[in-house]
């Protein structure tokens, strides 16, 4: 088993290193909640008093952080912490499983590989619920080696593992993967609303749709229609699951990305608006299948 330190322990985090731990390795976790860092201890992780401090000697670094400043100031450094490129002992590979801009991946892949250290961005989707069953999708950018290495880890946290290309590939892919993701959930919203609007029973509507040419995986999974599926955030007040900021965060990155290519993204522009509306009428912690009210008659948005 492993030495592992895992940095970042919030909603995706947490569950993530617990199955590390329940995998049988030896986890280490910093997070600047301190609450956070205790529920891992009490399950057997060790902690420390920096990022630095578990990284030191740690086989594996994990880190799944909110943003791309974030990951640059772990791994490179900022004015009052070294960055772990600098502490970790050599064959340490790196595993970031944040959503950031690709980027930010590449800078931090480079200045690793200058160190002699391998870097994987792997980006992860299944959301909470694939976090605490160990059933997440992991979307690795790096070489076929530290791809390989990562694997061995990221196989106790998930069950599909992929290598969609060089440093900086898994972000890219990802967010393609979460732009498509919110066209389906604004599309599915629609749709139902307006069959709602038609006198149809929503949940007959979903079963119609989920078998015929309109089938998505927003249907067979997440319907966003409070009281059509059970377990899922719209039959729970639209709590818990993939918060509306999040996808916003994503949207800009797949608009970032676009504007890199000179892509022509259409959907994904508008969807970005939509939420961003809706986040700024106050639902950005509720779950983003709550755009299903932005279309509802009596919409709260």
């Amino acid at each position: 088993m492993a030495k592992i330190a895992f940095i970042g322990l919030g909603n995706m985090g947490g569950p993530m290193a617990a199955n590390l731990l329940k995998a049988g390795h030896s986890v280490s976790v910093f997070d600047l909640n301190p609450a956070a860092v205790e529920s891992l201890k009490a399950q057997g992780a060790g902690r420390g008093d920096t990022a630095q401090a578990i990284a030191a000697d740690a086989d594996f670094v994990v880190s799944m952080l909110p943003a791309g400043k974030h990951v640059r100031g772990l791994y490179l450094g900022t004015d009052t912490a070294k960055g772990l490129i600098e502490v970790v002992k050599a064959g340490c590979l790196l595993i970031d499983c944040s959503t950031i801009d690709a980027g930010s991946a590449r800078t931090v892949a480079d200045a690793a590989a200058a160190k002699g250290l391998e870097f994987i961005d792997a980006p992860v989707s299944g959301g909470t619920a694939g976090a605490a069953a160990g059933t997440l999708t992991f979307i690795c950018g790096g070489t076929d080696a530290a791809f390989e290495k990562a694997r061995t880890v990221l196989a106790n946290m998930g069950v599909n593992i992929f290598h969609a290309g060089g440093p900086g590939a898994g972000q890219v892919a990802k967010i393609c993967n979460n732009m498509l993701l919110s066209v389906l959930m604004v599309g599915t919203s629609e749709a139902l609303s307006l069959g709602i609007d038609h006198g149809l029973d929503p949940k007959v509507l979903s079963d119609i749709m989920k078998v015929s040419s309109g089938g998505n995986w927003t249907l067979e999974k997440y319907n966003p229609c409070p009281g059509v599926m059970e377990n899922v955030p719209s039959s729970k007040g639209y709590q818990g699951g993939f918060m509306v900021d999040l996808m916003v965060k994503d949207l800009g990155l797949s608009q970032e990305a676009a504007l890199g290519s000179q892509s022509s993204t259409p959907m994904g522009a508008l969807a970005r608006s939509l939420y961003v509306s809706h986040a700024r009428a106050g639902n950005g912690t509720r779950d983003f299948s709550s755009i299903f009210e932005h279309f509802a008659k009596g919409d709260k948005a």
